[in-house]
């Protein structure tokens, strides 16, 4: 009945999403104001249905229906509660659905009376749609299970709280820029990229990018936490995927602020809010369309890449299509702005973090490009996006700083003030890195002086935009922790056995016993170390070894005591004999900076939601 029940919700969303996306579009072709009036109803009722066909799925995972094929393939009786609660988008059919349902959401939002567009409807209608359609024929979440299949566990590398969260508030971002896509389309339809454009573009850019930041964050932290190597980014193209929305983004942000203030660059905010919205397609299409093998990709039918390639050709070259007719009609008389203005500084900001979206974009298509012509195998991985990002950075930074020092004053006020910051900070990075490590690396000394003279930058002005200081100073703390916790990083893998210590950094970790362990659907070893620093007890640490039985399984479960100046981290490895374990043991300082820095920025973008700017307000 569940199956009958959710497949009947879709096809009545399928429904619903037709009527917003044509029913409106042709009110308005016809000025027919009835037919206008269904966008909003038609939206509510997709959404109605959509989220019916959610909490369907949801239900048939609490209540072990393996009738459906999907829940059959990700969960099992043995199954912890929360994990079946949240095992719905634990796999493809499943996320897709999330999307269409978060894009349900977002579509309702923008429903509200005070800003209500039927064109922006219809489009996000389309979308909906669209997506739809690739639910229902390719991906269906209610398709029935095929005879004699056995319930299978959910993936135990999705087995972890970071889960529960990451995915809803990576979509959230990802789907929250089809807005500013809807939005900005409708209005160039309409030749009237006007205040009200801006003004709206930009709340839900800010929204949405706040949203993906969020997201991003925690699947940092859960890689860091689950995949028991340490670490917080690898450049896997999965990672990557959600990235080039993030930076395109950033770059809308500071164009509508400029279009906002001076009412200038409105191409480049219409084209960026278009390319913004089509690298979240491209990067769903990265995660779910199974051309890539990623431990954050769990799709394995690359024939559905097919449908999603197709639905990104078409509404990038639809937008493109659109953006080209009709920006002349709307575009305004470029202004010139001084070298040291804000506005020129938002320009090049813009256009640095694009060249960054670029760089990473051919990095990471370059590989399934010559791949697919069948020029043989190329691997792209940390070491070209290490060194190819870095100049970028920096100069990027140098930016960021000199922006918020240009308050209106002469070029020899800007000077000195730039100067005095510069001092400063290179003699503030030198000593802390001196005093740290012992030695002076430049490539340290620069990032961490580079944080200092944005940090420095940003101080006399946090009153004035009180949102982009905390998103720049979280940005700083950011680039600090990834620089301290690199440099400082120590990290052993050894033999161990219990009643042996290993010293990592200023601790010393005692080895003192293993013991079975077992959960709802696991068993496994628990091993216990003592972390003593200059004979002080610190804390236990007890990582895990598991095999989790339905799937035959092992995993490492990693036990950290987190600080706010460094993590202890260990992984027990596989064990070997004479009762030694391989272990390897991290000790990580200023990693918890990174997260730290990343909801500064997200504090950021909601702060400049919420802030009430005054029509006409300078550009400070």
């Amino acid at each position: 009945m569940i199956r009958i029940l959710g497949e009947l919700s879709l096809y009545l969303a399928l429904l619903f999403a037709f009527m917003q996306s044509v029913i409106p579009l042709w009110g308005c072709w016809k000025k027919n104001l009835y037919a206008v009036a269904c966008a909003r109803p038609a939206a509510i009722g997709q959404f109605v249905f959509v989220l019916l066909a959610y909490l369907l799925l949801t239900y048939a995972f609490i209540t072990n229906d393996f009738s459906i094929g999907y829940v059959a393939a990700n969960s099992h009786t043995a199954l912890p509660f929360m994990y079946r609660a949240t095992a719905v988008w634990g796999a493809h059919e499943g996320s897709i659905l999330l999307w269409v349902l978060i894009l349900a959401i977002w579509t309702i939002v923008t429903a509200k009376p005070k800003n209500f567009n039927p064109l922006v409807l219809s489009i996000l209608g389309l979308i909906s749609f669209c997506f739809l359609i690739f639910t229902l024929f390719t991906s269906n979440p209610f398709a029935a299970a095929q005879l004699g299949q056995i319930p299978q566990d959910l993936n135990p590398l999705l087995q972890d709280p970071g889960f529960v969260i990451h995915p809803p508030m990576l979509y959230m971002g990802y789907v929250g820029f089809s807005t500013a896509f809807a939005i900005t389309i409708a209005s160039l339809l309409q030749g009237t990229l006007d205040r009200e454009w801006i003004h709206t573009a930009k709340n839900y850019a800010l929204a949405a990018w706040c949203f993906l930041t969020f997201g991003i964050m925690l699947g940092s932290w859960w890689a860091y936490r689950v995949l028991g190597w340490g670490g917080f980014w690898f450049w896997d193209p999965v990672e990557n995927a959600s990235l080039l929305p993030w930076l395109a983004g950033t770059a809308l942000i500071h164009v509508l602020l400029l279009v906002e203030k001076r009412g200038t660059a409105k191409a480049w905010a219409a084209l960026l809010a278009i390319i913004c919205f089509s690298l979240s397609l491209l990067g769903t299409f990265l995660v779910r369309s199974g051309v890539l093998i990623s431990a954050h990709t769990f799709a394995s039918d690359p024939s559905r890449g097919v449908f999603l390639l197709l639905l990104f050709a078409i509404l990038l070259l639809g937008g493109l299509t659109i953006y080209l007719l009709r920006m002349p009609a709307t575009n305004a008389k470029p202004i010139i702005f001084p070298l040291l203005s804000r506005e020129t500084s938002l320009l090049i900001n813009s256009a640095l973090l694009m060249i960054a979206m670029s760089t990473i974009l051919l990095g990471t298509l370059y590989p399934l490009i010559v791949d697919a012509l069948h020029l043989g195998s190329v691997s792209v991985g940390a070491p070209y996006f290490n060194l190819v990002m870095l100049p970028i950075l920096f100069i990027t930074m140098i930016a960021m700083g000199a922006a918020a020092l240009c308050q209106g004053q002469s070029k020899q006020e800007w000077w000195h003030i730039a100067r005095k910051n510069l001092v400063i900070s290179l003699v503030c990075a030198t000593a802390l890195i001196g005093f740290f490590t012992h030695t002076l690396d430049w490539l340290s000394i620069v990032s961490i002086a580079l944080s200092f003279w944005i940090i420095l930058s940003i101080l006399p002005i946090v009153k004035l935009q009180p949102g982009m200081s905390i998103a720049h100073l979280g940005f700083a703390v950011l680039v600090i922790g990834i620089i301290l916790s690199s440099t400082l990083n120590q990290e052993r893998e050894v033999r161990m056995k219990p009643g042996l210590a290993e010293r990592v950094g200023p601790y010393q970790f005692f080895f003192i016993d293993t013991a079975g362990v077992s959960g709802s659907n696991y068993r496994g070893i628990r091993a216990e170390f003592e972390v003593l620093k200059n004979t002080h007890h610190v804390t236990s640490l007890y990582p895990e070894k598991r095999i989790y039985t339905v799937r035959d399984m092992v995993m490492t479960k990693v036990d950290i005591h987190p600080g706010i100046f460094r993590d202890l981290y260990i992984a027990l490895g596989e064990p070997l004999d004479h009762d030694f374990w391989s272990v390897r043991i991290y000790y990580k300082p200023f990693i918890r900076w990174i997260w730290f820095g990343g909801l500064l920025m997200m504090a950021g973008g909601i702060l400049a939601i919420a802030t009430k700017r005054k029509v006409g307000q300078k550009l400070a």
